[in-house]
Formats: C-alpha cells, structure tokens, sequence
C-alpha cells in the first residue's frame, strides 16, 4: 500500500466534505434569508433561528474537515520512522491504519484503511509502537507487521 496514495485520497475525501458542507451553509443561510421576506411574527423569527442553527452546523462541520485537512497537509511522505507517530501507515494483523484523522474504514484499491485520529482509543493505542509490537483492537489482541 503507497502511503502517498493514502493520503491523497484522505485528503481528496475531505475535501468533498468540505464542499458539501460549504453547500448546505450557504443553502441553511439562504433559507434562513429567505424566510424573513414572505413570513412575519413569531413564525418569521422561529424559521430564521431553525435556518441559522442549521447554517452554524454545517459551519462547524466545515470547520472540522478543514481542520483535519490541515493535518494531513503536515505529514510527510519521508521514510517510515522506527515508531509509529501521527502521519504513520501501519500494516497490521488487523488490516491497515493511518493514524491522521478520525474518517473510519476508507476503500483504496481493493483494499481498506482504517483512518484514525491519535486521539481515538485505538489510535491512541498504536502511538509510538513498533514493528512487531501489539495493539488491542476491537477486543483482540493484533500485531503491528510494518510502518510505511
């Protein structure tokens, strides 16, 4: 598995993400804008709240992507280094992690990452171990075979 190719996918991922969200703010804002010229009284003021709570949840669901993008943009494409850090692609006895960003079980090749953030429990977990070290994952006990 190319750890380049991982991360351009991650990073191709988020920012799908990021334009969806940029999306749904804009359309909750427009609602929310739109509401204010054919409703009036408490009607009007319920419907511009409902549309601007919906604007600001897309707005941190944004943020977040962003965020997480920015993470991915700070790890180097360098050799493996002998410890697992964040930015490491890990081929374990349970399949492969990114240890960057929390985006769960992602399809490459035929083959699945699972992209987890250092500060899950099972990313946590594999910090700063070793090839041949082992990791509980999903109430097992797995290896860790090589850092790439």
């Amino acid at each position: 598995m190319d750890k380049a190719k991982v991360i351009a996918h991650v990073k191709s991922l988020l920012d799908e993400r990021m334009q969806v969200a940029w999306a749904a703010m804009e359309a909750a804002q427009e609602s929310a804008n739109d509401q204010g010229k054919s409703s009036m009284g408490d009607k009007y003021e319920t419907s511009r709240s409902m549309g601007q709570l919906d604007r600001n949840m897309h707005a941190r669901q944004y943020e977040q992507a962003r965020q997480e993008r920015l993470i991915l943009e700070k790890i180097g494409e360098g050799d493996a280094p002998a410890r697992s850090a964040v930015g490491s692609l890990l081929e374990t006895t349970a399949g492969w992690f990114l240890i960057a960003v929390s985006l769960g079980a992602v399809k490459i090749e035929n083959e699945t990452v699972i992209a987890v953030s250092s500060s899950s429990p099972v990313g946590a977990s594999l910090l700063g171990k070793e090839p041949g070290t082992f990791f509980e994952f999903m109430k097992k006990q797995h290896r860790i075979v090589a850092l790439h």
